[in-house]
């Protein structure tokens, strides 16, 4: 059986459960759980503090796991990257009062820098030449400087809405993380089969994101120029109706292209467009 350790609590926890509904695990996600196993995947859950995750899965304690990306890089973990997922999207910044003058990476130089991520901080000032002292915080990283304890932060940044009301703004963005499922490199044959069908359920699932399914009665004389406008994943599906010179058109098109498609295909005569939602594209 496999066991994934996943955030405890926060917004990675609950992206990782809405994944496992997502491609068909169940999994009971009681908050008061350390260790739950799905009902119908041999999977366990285990629910742990996330900068704790890569260095538990680099252990071999956890097979796999859900974690950051920014947590995998600050730990140097010796864990294979399996998917990028997608969701828990963020960079790392560098932040300093908004008062400041800022005119280039150099203005760190002899700064006090407040952080929790101080290896992936060390990285970009040895890259960039930069001799500027270090505080570790674990805490609220965004108050350092109105209380004097640095002169800028580095810290996630998502909206940016944390920094405004601390009085800061952002200079360099450095890093950019997202949620990654993470895999021990020890895996067993038996480990890494059950790996693969989760991989490829979530393959099912990142290629149904983002897409609409579209049924349309269409004169059969505009079928070509149908053709030209919703290529599909391999070819639309095309049938004839009962009205003589039409036929039904089904096709897949992604969101952000949908209303274009559909100006054009009303063009050329479409009627009855029917949009629907995918739940699943198996590749």
């Amino acid at each position: 059986m496999l066991r994934i350790a996943i955030q405890s609590k926060g917004r990675l926890n609950e992206d990782s459960t809405a994944l496992f509904q997502e491609i068909g695990i169940a999994v009971d996600d009681s908050k008061r759980k350390f260790l739950s196993q799905s009902a119908n995947f041999p999977l366990e859950v285990l629910y742990m503090r996330d900068d704790d995750i890569p260095q538990v899965v680099a252990s071999g304690t956890a097979s796999l796991g859900i974690v950051g990306l920014n947590e995998v890089e600050e730990k140097s973990a010796d864990v294979e990257i399996v998917e990028r997922l997608g969701f828990g999207g963020c960079r790392i910044s560098l932040a300093i009062p908004k008062s400041e003058t800022y005119e280039g990476p150099q203005y760190f130089n002899g700064k006090r820098i407040a952080t929790s991520y101080p290896n992936i901080l060390r990285k970009y000032l040895d890259k960039n030449n930069i001799d500027a002292k270090i505080e570790i915080i674990t805490g609220s990283v965004e108050i350092a400087p109105a209380a004097g304890i640095a002169d800028a932060i580095f810290d996630i940044v998502s909206s940016g809405g944390t920094l405004v009301s601390n009085g800061l703004k952002e200079v360099e963005r450095v890093f950019w993380s997202e949620a990654v499922l993470i895999a021990w490199p020890g895996l067993s044959e038996e480990d890494r089969r059950l790996l693969d069908e989760i991989r490829f359920r979530l393959d099912s699932v990142k290629v149904s994101r983002g897409k609409k399914y579209l049924l349309m009665n269409l004169p059969q004389a505009s079928v070509e120029e149908a053709v030209r406008i919703l290529p599909a994943m391999r070819s639309p599906t095309i049938m004839p109706l009962a009205a003589e010179g039409w036929c039904s058109m089904h096709s897949v098109v992604d969101s952000a292209d949908l209303w274009d498609k559909i100006r054009q295909l009303k063009a050329i005569g479409a009627e009855g467009i029917l949009v629907l939602n995918v739940d699943k594209i198996i590749p």
